[in-house]
This record gives C-alpha cells, sequence and structure tokens, in this order.
C-alpha cells in the first residue's frame, strides 16, 4: 500500500472558501451591533468589530472542517498499517477554540450591542465546536485500527482487544448499499464474534483504504462483503 492521506480539496479552493466565509460573516456580522451598519462603516472601530464577528465565525468553521489544519497522512510500515485520527489535532483545536470565547467577551465589553442577536450568534460559534467536534474528539483520542500480518488490534473507547491472524477464522467487511465500508466482523476460531466500528472511532476519512489494506493482509481468510441495513 502506498501513502494514505486524509482526502481534501485544492488549498485555492479551501482558502477562498474561508475568505468567502469571512466576508459573509462580517457583513452580516453588522448585525449584532445597535449603531446602524451606517455609522459602523464610517468607524474604525466599527469595522475591527465587524472583522472579530468575522473571525470567531472562521475558526469555528476552522475546528468543524478539520481536513484545512489537518491533513491527516499514514505511511504503512512493513507489515503493518496504524489509523487514528491525528494527535495532536485536539489540543490544536482546544488551543483555538478559547478564543471564540475570548473574542465575543472583547465586543460585548466594548461595543453596544443587540443582545437577542448578539447571543444567538455567540452561541452558535461557541457550541457548534463543541458539539460536533470537541467531544467527540475527547471520546475518540486514543482510538486505533491497527492491521499487520500477524494480528489486528483495535481500541475504540471501552472496547479494545488484539486477535491474532492464527486465532481468527474469517473477516466480514461490512458495508452499506453504497459499498462503503463502516464495520468489520472479526470471527474467531473459538466461535467468539467481534465488531469494530469504524463510525464509532471516527475514522470515515479511512473506510476505502481500510478496505483495500484488508485485502492486502488477509486475502485468504477475508470473506465477501455483507450489506448492513
Amino acid at each position: 500500500m502506498g501513502k494514505i492521506i486524509r482526502p481534501a480539496y485544492p488549498v485555492e479552493f479551501s482558502v477562498g472558501l474561508l475568505l468567502l466565509i469571512f466576508a459573509l460573516s462580517s457583513f452580516l456580522g453588522s448585525q449584532l451591533f445597535e449603531a446602524p451598519f451606517g455609522e459602523l462603516k464610517d468607524d474604525t472601530s466599527g469595522y475591527i468589530g465587524m472583522a472579530l464577528v468575522g473571525l470567531a465565525v472562521v475558526i469555528m468553521v476552522l475546528i468543524l472542517w478539520e481536513e484545512f489544519l489537518f491533513p491527516i497522512t499514514v505511511v504503512p510500515t512493513e507489515g503493518q498499517v496504524v489509523f487514528r485520527n491525528h494527535r495532536n489535532k485536539l489540543l490544536t483545536q482546544l488551543f483555538i477554540y478559547f478564543s471564540i470565547p475570548a473574542i465575543f467577551v472583547f465586543i460585548y465589553a466594548n461595543y453596544e450591542v443587540n443582545q437577542v442577536r448578539f447571543f444567538i450568534w455567540a452561541a452558535i460559534c461557541v457550541i457548534a465546536p463543541v458539539a460536533g467536534k470537541l467531544i467527540s474528539g475527547i471520546n475518540n483520542y486514543n482510538d486505533f485500527l491497527k492491521l499487520t500480518n500477524e494480528e489486528i488490534a483495535y481500541k475504540n473507547n471501552r472496547k479494545e482487544g488484539v486477535f491474532k491472524i492464527a486465532e481468527v477464522q474469517h473477516i466480514i467487511p461490512v458495508k452499506d448499499e453504497r459499498n462503503v465500508l463502516h464495520k468489520i466482523q472479526v470471527q474467531l476460531t473459538n466461535n467468539n464474534q467481534v465488531i469494530i466500528d469504524l463510525d464509532e472511532m471516527e475514522l470515515a476519512d479511512f473506510y476505502n483504504s481500510i478496505d483495500e489494506a484488508l485485502k492486502a493482509h488477509y486475502e485468504t481468510i477475508l470473506k465477501e462483503a455483507k450489506i448492513s441495513a
């Protein structure tokens, strides 16, 4: 297998989209202030306030849109490949996340704001990253899937295991109707069955690569994919 990289948009497209989001959110952010836009644009500090709103929105987007800041690369070594989320990703996300409430506190302390609109915007920018990425990132911080010629090892929150290939009867990929891998069913020689849920482990970026790795490492014990309902 070759080097595995998280799918990403071209840099030019990503930067352009972020600039567009910044411009739109800065303009719409003028609605947070009590002063009309006509008065804000004649005041340099008004422009700064609008830009800060746009910056808070962009930071929120950067946390939710992981591929821009965290392009995951996996380089398979001889006989094994390990799939896991970016180990330093969560710490970086938390660091930049705390700038969002700091921005809104600064705006609230230095500008006259429309209370309802301000707190709606602030709530969205503060809560969305937590609900969308940070909580799941904390839960899945140590999760991984390791495939080697000798064993399969995984950790999914409290679930974990190491299975010697000699003890595995067969492996069944569990896919959806689009033929996309979501789970791995491991049938052991002692008739025990283990389901490795890739969705819970947030390994969606590697579905195709994991599918290829299964074929490369375990061709003799790999069974036909099962379609999940």
